[in-house]
């Protein structure tokens, strides 16, 4: 016979304005008989303040088709659909990272494509934020309140300390019902897989975590970060147990990349390769599947100058353990360009060290969101040799979005703007400083060339 199957979603955590009604339920108190049971309470009291309610309005842009007597009447030239907006509201969750400078951090998709941010404190303040900068391909932004008094900023763990079996608390505003706190215990290290973000290497929690949860913060005994909560991992949105978390140690890099910076610049190691399968750790007479195996060295590349080789396997960075590929991947790109790295390196059954400066990612993909309002849900990057022309592609459109609207598509060449020729995403961003209005964009689409206007 066979079993039904049990259908999962990722789902990010951010909420929409429609809350539908919740059960509550209540444990029968217990007997103390006079004396004082162990307790979070402490430790939450002095947590609490620093995790914050997130609320934010947008428009969204969406196509509205228009009838077919209109074409009959105009002709076959009158468009089949036109633009409408409609408004949006979303919750969510935010850490006060820096109490005197007003810092808070949060996810990226809690705050994608805002035109209005509203951050309620503990003690029932609220302020208006500004989005100081984020990272869509790692779900992290960081927002300032300017004018907020008396904060009170969360203390920050080292994350790579972390093992399967600590204790976790999860604090955030599920479901808009105010702050709540759950707590579970670390089930799991490094997951990635997900397809939740681009570069993921996440902490997995048993604490429940629900919608509006993200940007929230989970904490250990100690009330220390050691992650952001990001998504859940169940059937039709509901919590059975997974949840993931972006380590604090990512998040941290990542922000510090943002405000020195304005965006983060990912760090480039220049190594192919991948997991260590059985099969491959017996025929390298490796006697464990941890690390990362390199394939492939990529010529003139950090890993290159650095002096590492094909059948190389990456154990460790700056004498933290590397248990993966896709860890390894993640902790370069947020460790950021420039940084000088350790690596531990076994070859031909030796343990080696190697300094490496890391390279930049060149082909970084950016959001289109702080560029221009029209270009919203849109990912850009810089082509490549083996694009026909030189120019800003792009690399994704989210559905729904104002760029989707505006008919932008994935693998258009943005070519020029206003009259203008833009050959990388610089130029084209210097140019959008200068004339932020109406965008007339000229793309190269194929082996066509059109004409695109942006509001």
């Amino acid at each position: 016979m066979k079993k039904p199957l049990l259908a999962l979603t990722i789902l990010s955590l951010s909420l929409s304005s429609i809350i539908t009604p919740i059960q509550a339920t209540a444990a029968l108190p217990l007997s103390v008989d006079g004396e004082q049971l162990p307790s979070l309470a402490p430790m939450l009291e002095k947590v609490t303040p620093a995790v914050v309610s997130i609320s934010v309005e947008g428009t969204q842009v969406s196509k509205q088709r228009i009838p077919e007597q209109f074409r009959f009447f105009f002709g076959p030239e009158f468009p089949t659909e036109q633009l409408q907006e409609r408004p949006f509201r979303g919750l969510g969750s935010g850490v006060i990272v820096n109490a005197d400078k007003g810092y808070i951090v949060t996810n990226y998709h809690v705050i994608n494509g805002a035109e209005k941010i509203r951050v309620k404190l503990h003690d029932g303040r609220e302020y208006d934020a500004e989005l100081v900068g984020g990272d869509q391909m790692s779900d992290v932004a960081l927002l300032k309140l300017e004018k907020a008094k008396n904060l009170t900023e969360i203390k920050i763990a080292d994350s790579d300390a972390l093992r399967v079996g600590d204790f976790a608390v999860a604090i955030g505003n599920p479901f808009g019902l105010g702050q709540t706190v759950t707590s579970g215990i670390v089930s799991a290290l490094g997951r990635s897989g997900l397809n939740i973000e681009n570069f993921e290497n996440f902490i997995q929690t048993d604490a429940a975590i629900n919608s509006g949860n993200s940007g929230g913060a989970l904490v250990n005994l100690k009330g220390e970060l050691i992650g952001i909560n990001t998504a859940i991992l169940g059937p039709n949105g509901g919590n059975v147990g997974i949840g993931f978390a972006i380590p604090s140690n990512m998040m941290t890099n990542l922000t510090a990349q943002i405000l020195e910076f304005g965006e983060v610049k990912r760090g480039m190691l220049g190594v192919q390769g991948g997991e260590i399968t059985s099969e491959l750790a017996e025929a390298l007479g490796y006697e464990s599947s941890k690390g990362a195996f390199v394939s492939q060295v990529v010529p003139d590349s950090a890993a290159d100058k650095a002096g590492l080789k094909a059948g190389d396997v990456i154990v460790s960075i700056n004498g933290k353990d590397i248990h993966s590929f896709s860890e390894l991947r993640a902790k370069v790109a947020t460790l950021g360009a420039g940084k000088k790295v350790s690596l531990g390196i076994i070859r031909d059954g030796k343990k080696e060290s190697f300094d490496v400066t890391l390279g930049e990612q060149q082909n970084v993909k950016a959001s289109a969101d702080k560029l221009h309002e029209g270009l919203s849900g849109a990912e850009l990057t810089n082509t490549t040799s083996s694009d026909s022309v030189q120019g800003v592609k792009v690399a994704s459109v989210e559905k729904g979005s104002k760029a989707e609207a505006y008919q932008l598509a994935k693998g258009d060449i943005i070519i020029g703007v206003n009259r203008k020729r833009v050959k990388n995403l610089a130029e084209f961003r210097k140019v959008l400083e200068k004339q932020p209005g109406v965008l007339a964009l000229n793309i190269q689409r194929g082996e066509r060339t059109i004409y695109l206007v942006v509001r």
